[in-house]
């Protein structure tokens, strides 16, 4: 690894972990923190778990493991370039989604309208709610007992109703930046904005698979049709082979993206000037895009938003969805021994209609897209998502 710059998250200098664990021989805490997450059962379940096409419309569309890895790839290149935590910002991109629904952001919205009267759901604060709670490895502690850094970049967003329930439960902990505006580290903020170049070109990649998504729609997107248009004058034959076409002008793009990244962050940094950490975090945002790409990236979200998340054949799957996870919520929080015996037992201990309701938004989120198709069958006699 390249030598750390003064205002990268060094693991020597963490703020630890809830609980002191003695060092490991061989691993800074950061590596042991990825250790931990890859581990981790919630982990695994994301491989079944959808990004746009339910898991069950077809093996090779991305799901939310193979996104997580992109996003620790395309990562850990820029942060080998600024001089900052590779392994940090590793961790981070591996765990950020560890906390989301089956079903994707339908699934979200379902089971956040199902949680309004009870603290609603946010699926960063799940995903740490994963790691400091649900995990259930350890003998002395509940969750993955990770480093604080992990914890504040795992927490992308928070509002601020929950951050002050987070800052009660733990004073100067990953909910008092919220409270007072601050920023998370770069490596967090790294994370933040390769999630978003992942998601954007590989959202383009499976549109297209799809067939919701043509390369003539695309060429109505700027930021796609430079690349598209650039891979032709040097690929003529490629007119001929738009599948090879397409992965060119991703290919170009992702690789403009990155550039882009650290040339503008490299110039936010020698404006801010900082010196440590601590710096970072009271300084505005500094990992960025340049004003031109941030702008034509917006454009791609908002093609993307318009003629692939709301195309009418997305829209129906969603609508099936979500009705899945309402009617699951309303069957276990009538009937709490319909869950596993776990979560059962934590349901009928439950001091209250908000803390079962919350036993039950944790064993939801928690499922995969097919469990919770399966569980839905099972309960109901519908089969609506096959």
């Amino acid at each position: 690894m390249n030598p750390l710059a003064p205002y990268a998250c060094d693991p020597a200098r963490s703020r630890g972990r809830r609980y002191p664990e003695p060092v490991a021989p061989t691993r800074t805490d950061y590596q042991r923190d990825r250790d931990r997450i890859v581990h981790s059962t919630a982990f695994r379940r994301l491989v079944y778990k959808t990004q746009v096409f339910l898991n069950h419309e077809g093996d090779m569309f991305r799901t939310r493991l193979t996104h997580s890895l992109e996003v620790a790839q395309l990562g850990r290149s820029i942060a080998r370039s600024l001089g900052l935590n590779e392994d940090l910002v590793e961790t981070i991109a591996l765990a950020h989604d560890l906390g989301h629904t089956p079903f994707g952001h339908a699934g979200q919205d379902a089971l956040n309208a199902c949680m309004e009267g009870h603290g609603g759901f946010e699926h960063n604060l799940q995903s740490l709610r994963v790691v400091d709670h649900l995990e259930e490895r350890y003998p002395a502690f509940d969750g993955l007992n990770l480093t604080f850094e992990t914890r504040e970049g795992i927490l992308k967003h928070c509002s601020r109703a929950n951050a002050e329930l987070l800052q009660a439960r733990e004073p100067g902990g990953v909910g008092q930046r919220f409270l007072l505006g601050q920023r998370p580290s770069l490596e967090a903020q790294l994370c933040n904005l390769a999630d978003e170049i992942a998601y954007n070109a590989h959202d383009i990649d499976d549109g297209v698979r799809s067939g919701l998504l043509t390369l003539e729609q695309l060429q109505e997107v700027p930021l796609f049709e430079r690349y598209r248009a650039q891979a032709l004058v040097d690929h003529p034959a490629l007119a001929r082979a738009p599948r090879r076409l397409l992965y060119e002008a991703i290919r170009r793009m992702l690789s403009d993206q990155v550039y882009d990244v650290i040339d503008a962050t490299r110039q936010a940094l020698a404006q801010a000037n900082p010196q440590q950490v601590d710096d970072v975090r009271a300084a505005p945002a500094l990992v960025c895009f340049s004003a031109a790409m941030r702008e034509q990236s917006l454009g791609l979200k908002r093609f993307l938003f318009r003629n692939l998340y709301r195309h009418p054949q997305v829209m129906a799957t969603t609508a099936r969805a979500q009705q899945v996870v309402r009617e699951l919520f309303a069957a276990y929080l009538a009937q709490p021994a319909q869950m596993k015996p776990a979560f059962a037992a934590r349901a009928q201990a439950s001091d209250g209609d908000s803390a079962r309701a919350r036993v039950v938004a944790d064993f939801i989120a928690g499922m995969t897209d097919r469990y919770a198709a399966s569980e839905h069958a099972r309960i109901t006699g519908q089969q609506l998502l096959v």
